[in-house]
């Protein structure tokens, strides 16, 4: 695919690397680039067909995976999901928390509680609760690790039509600085990943309810075309590697220049 590097950085064999949402899209894309570079991966999501999917992609390549049902908004499955990964394979090294949603379309005034709740519950609760879990686990290692936050673009910029989801992707950025402050002595980096448009099915269905969507999205992207899901995978695996070891507390633009304008 366009703009992948077939290398990955090196590194990551007998790492425990633990995604979240890696039924499809940037999470399948990124559980399957660890699995590649060797690392024993947990895929969650609450999909259980394209989580096993998922996993058995990894086996299948001669990788380690073991997929976990979680709903990130529930405390217990974030919970059991870190205990789980723990039991299985004795650690955690590296957390990548990109399960999140976007169902919104509409002027923030349009909007209604039900759709901030929910959109709120998985891209905000969602990614405090696996940061809460993850940092305890982390820390009762006697320190170390890395937590890569997949936010947005939205996170760093307006998003106008999608208020809410904008809303939770900059309060994921915060949590993410305040984190990597937090964590910083302990050996924890904590990083965020705010991409561009990629091309995943959550992107499809927005275009699907919007028209003119998607051209007018593309327009937005100096470089004229979406991301694909391995291209954030890939900045993922740098933010969980040695090569970025004085990095944390950072947002790591991977937009096509859309910031930059």
């Amino acid at each position: 695919m366009k703009g992948i590097s077939k290398q990955q950085p090196e590194g990551f064999g007998g790492k425990v690397v633990l995604v979240t949402g890696a039924a499809s899209g940037i999470g399948r894309a990124t559980a399957l680039a660890f699995g590649r570079a060797g690392a024993h991966v947990v895929v969650a999501d609450t999909s259980v067909d394209g989580g096993h999917a998922t996993a058995a992609m990894i086996v299948e390549s001669g990788g380690k995976a073991l997929y976990v049902q979680c709903n990130v908004a529930r405390a217990g499955d974030v919970e059991a999901l870190v205990d789980k990964t723990v039991s299985y394979y004795g650690r955690l090294d590296c957390a990548i928390n990109n399960a999140g949603i976007d169902d919104e379309s509409n002027p923030l005034a349009e909007g209604d509680e039900a759709q901030f709740d929910r959109i709120m519950g998985v891209n905000l609760k969602g990614v405090w609760l696996c940061m809460k879990y993850q940092l305890l686990q982390m820390t009762r290692q006697g320190g170390g690790g890395v937590i890569v936050n997949i936010a947005s673009v939205a996170g760093l910029v307006g998003a106008p039509g999608h208020a809410i989801y904008g809303a939770s992707k900059h309060a994921v950025v915060g949590l993410t600085k305040s984190a990597a402050a937090e964590y910083a002595k302990s050996g924890i980096r904590v990083n965020s990943i705010c991409s561009g448009s990629v091309k995943t099915p959550m992107l499809a269905r927005v275009f699907e309810n919007e028209s003119g969507a998607e051209k007018r999205a593309k327009a937005m992207h100096p470089m004229g075309r979406f991301a694909e899901p391995g291209e954030i995978a890939n900045a993922a695996m740098w933010l969980c590697s040695d090569q970025s070891s004085f990095v944390t507390g950072h947002q790591l633009a991977v937009d096509g220049g859309l910031t930059a304008i």
